[in-house]
């Protein structure tokens, strides 16, 4: 129990803002330990289970900040679940020859099973997004975010396996060799591959990007009370920033981007709102990205991104298409609005369809939406689409002064990499990044202070192998771990037969 309580809550350790992304493998390798070599399956789920709570209960204490805690217990603990799934198949796999990988795989797997269900899944907390800082990064461009995973989980089950051969006094075999060079060479190759990720600054042209951050007047759950005032704050900077163009103190931006819920106003029913955006638009002298929620004819709405396109007016959008439950929606609102109060208060809002991108100054932009940038299919239907840029507009006013903005930004900073793009997060209250395609954080606002990064970015066209091959190192990741469960449950079939048919000679 020690073991899984102190694995879990190293892997949250190993999370921003700490830089101790480190830590994680080490996680890995005391839950491995914990749940390796149980007697029973009920075991290796019940530490699993321990395990996830340790690190789930302080990851996520976000979500509770303005709503209590029974949401953030319960998210945690379903959350929780995943570890639990993994720890019974450790406690199954564990039979298999080369065991550590059969694990890792069982890791990987499981973190895609969290990432879709229940209500489409929540992949926030997976261990690659721990390790924007650290060696594995690069890895992304190779397989994404779960051949981080895998990389780390390897590594930590690896060093598992060689603590155990070690605690039984073996001798120096070649298990024991492959086992360390497992543990070493799983870090070392994104160490290795790191130069080969894009230049910074190498493209086929270049763009002046602008993000905006209005700032709110109050945080939480009632910052939009004050929905004017929050439109009015992003107008105001981005005037300011027009006043330091003017005066040659910064570069004019080709494109500005604002963050969701930049207009919670809807500027396509209210004129007030299209004439300050517009006005806007017209003293920077160039398109805006504004972040607003659209009003539609059955009442429901859509989280959207537009272009603003000066005296014309509105453009391309993208409505949200990863819409995130309890929040912007309520599943089940009748049963779950028994638990809380503030089930009510979840929004109605209805997914988009579109393919992840808008067209603005000649230039096609990925965008995923604050929640979406947790999910590998959002950016790769926006490089489907040809994004050559990505950009992530979020609202973080709703989670305070919390570890979610710094989750959030290491989440892009993978992404990045990912796809070989660079990639621009413009939030309402910070942080705002500006995140080079070799996942350098090149510029970075504080919180809850209105700021106005401008930067001169590479526009790209080339696509990176995790692009490429898309979702196909979890699908094989998934295959595997089933096919290794298959080969466990065929033998002891056989063993079971072979025991009965010795009972029956015995008996004649």
């Amino acid at each position: 129990m020690l073991a899984a309580a102190l694995g879990g809550f190293l892997l949250f350790a190993s999370f921003p803002p700490r830089p101790l992304w480190f830590l994680a493998p080490f996680a890995v390798a005391l839950l491995t330990l914990a749940v390796y070599g149980t007697n029973r399956a009920r075991a290796g789920f019940g530490y699993g289970m321990l395990g996830g709570l340790a690190f789930f209960l302080p990851l996520l204490p976000w979500t509770g900040i303005y709503v209590g805690p029974v949401p953030w217990l319960a998210l945690s603990t379903a959350c929780a679940v995943f570890f639990g799934l993994w720890g019974v198949l450790a406690r199954w796999l564990g039979g298999l020859p080369g065991w550590p990988v059969w694990l890792a795989l069982a890791w990987t797997a499981t973190e895609w099973a969290r990432s879709t269900v229940p209500f489409g899944g929540f992949p926030w907390g997976r261990i690659a997004f721990g390790q924007a800082d650290g060696w594995y990064l690069p890895l992304a461009a190779y397989g994404g975010a779960p051949l981080i995973g895998f990389a780390v989980a390897l590594t930590g089950t690896a060093l598992a396996a060689l603590a155990l051969r070690l605690r039984t006094g073996r001798a120096l075999d070649i298990g024991i060799v492959l086992t360390a060079l497992a543990a070493v060479v799983m870090p070392l190759a994104g160490l290795i591959l790191r130069p080969t990720l894009p230049d910074p600054d190498a493209g086929g042209r270049t763009i002046t990007v602008a993000a905006i951050q209005g700032s709110v007047p109050r945080l939480g759950l009632d910052f939009n009370a004050q929905r004017r005032a929050v439109l009015d704050n992003h107008v105001r900077r981005t005037e300011e920033l027009a006043d330091s163009v003017a005066r040659g103190q910064e570069r004019k931006p080709d494109i500005v981007i604002w963050p969701e819920n930049s207009s919670d106003i809807d500027p396509l029913r209210n004129a007030d709102a299209a004439a300050a955006i517009t006005r806007a638009s017209e003293r920077i002298g160039a398109p805006i990205l504004v972040g607003a929620v659209l009003v539609n004819g059955d009442r429901t709405t859509t989280n959207s991104v537009m272009v603003w396109n000066g005296a014309a007016g509105p453009g391309e959008r993208h409505d949200k298409k990863i819409i995130q439950p309890f929040g912007e929606y309520l599943p089940m609102r009748g049963f779950f609005r028994l638990f809380s109060s503030y089930a009510d208060r979840a929004g109605y809002f209805v997914p988009g369809n579109g393919d992840g991108t808008v067209t603005a100054a000649n230039v096609r932009i990925g965008v995923a939406t604050c929640y979406e940038v947790a999910f590998d299919r959002a950016f790769r239907e926006s490089l489907a689409a040809g994004a050559q840029l990505l950009t992530v507009p979020t609202n973080n006013a709703t989670f305070g002064e919390s570890e979610m903005t710094y989750q959030q930004l290491a989440m892009s900073r993978v992404r990045a990499v990912e796809h070989g793009r660079a990639l621009v997060v413009a939030a309402t209250t910070g942080v705002s990044g500006i995140i080079a395609a070799d996942g350098t954080l090149e510029q970075r606002s504080a919180q809850v202070v209105p700021a106005a990064l401008v930067a001169q970015l590479p526009l790209r066209d080339t696509a990176t192998i995790a692009t490429r091959i898309g979702a196909a190192p979890e699908m094989a990741s998934v295959i595997l771990t089933a096919f290794g469960a298959g080969l466990l449950l065929a033998r002891r079939r056989r063993a079971n037969q072979t025991q009965i048919m010795r009972g029956s000679k015995n008996s004649e």
